[in-house]
């Protein structure tokens, strides 16, 4: 029997399939919002679950084509969903694959690759009872290492990575890019409130680059009255409510 699933609206004109396994965070808004692809752009995102993260791409400036990788069939069925409901045939491609088996991934060169990773080293936490958020959460199938090394090999030279992690795994993720041959060239942490210390970090590489890194100021995601002006920026909501 297939798993139930409902429907969230993003936009007017958009909305995406989700379940109770694969669902989404702030954390998958914050991270399309600071990828920005260009219209022009071939792009991937690795780990894609439902697809929140290329799908929001395309409430302003679509990239040319986008591929959605995940290794659950049942997150890529929902995808697949979303991509009929919405009309994107030949635009958001959903493809299920391990991205550990690099021959399965669609070839480079490609523009801009994303990934919004497990966050939990292997061995580490508590692992949860549900397999879907297993996956999600923890090293379990694949590790940062594997992530940044498909990501190399389908990026052009001068290509985009990039992902959001917890502020612990900085190091793990500066040095996994780095080895797979993706330069860190843009970080940015994220706070609750300008006193609180980060809870996330956003970082963008480039393949290929030099090293020099620029440290951009932290995102807020509270602010007078709720959200942050940023923040209602990137969900596109004119004011808390």
């Amino acid at each position: 029997m297939e798993p139930s699933f409902s429907w969230e609206t993003l936009s007017p004109s958009l909305c995406i399939c989700v379940s109770g396994d694969h669902r989404f965070g702030t954390d998958a808004f914050l991270l399309s919002a600071f990828a920005a692809p260009r219209r022009k752009d071939l792009c991937c995102d690795l780990g894609c679950g439902c697809g929140i993260v290329p799908l929001l791409w395309f409430r302003d400036q679509p990239p040319r084509l986008c591929y959605g990788v995940d290794i659950q069939e049942d997150a890529i069925s929902l995808l697949c969903k979303t991509v009929d409901k919405n009309g994107l045939r030949d635009r958001l491609i959903p493809l299920t694959a391990d991205l550990k088996a690099l021959c399965a991934l669609p070839c480079g060169p490609l523009d801009l690759v994303t990934c919004n990773p497990p966050y939990k080293a292997a061995g580490s936490g508590i692992l949860s009872d549900q397999n879907a958020q297993r996956i999600a959460r923890h090293e379990v199938l694949c590790t940062i290492g594997d992530v940044c090394r498909a990501a190399g090999r389908l990026l052009r030279f001068g290509g985009r990575f990039c992902l959001c992690q917890r502020p612990e795994r900085l190091y793990d993720t500066l040095a996994a890019m780095a080895g797979a041959g993706i330069e860190p060239k843009r970080l940015r942490f994220v706070q609750q409130r300008p006193e609180k210390a980060p809870w996330l970090f956003l970082v963008e590489g480039k393949k290929g680059a030099k090293p020099s890194m620029k440290v951009e100021p932290p995102l807020f995601i509270e602010g007078e009255g709720g959200f942050s002006r940023e923040l209602l920026n990137i969900y596109h909501k004119e004011e808390n409510r």
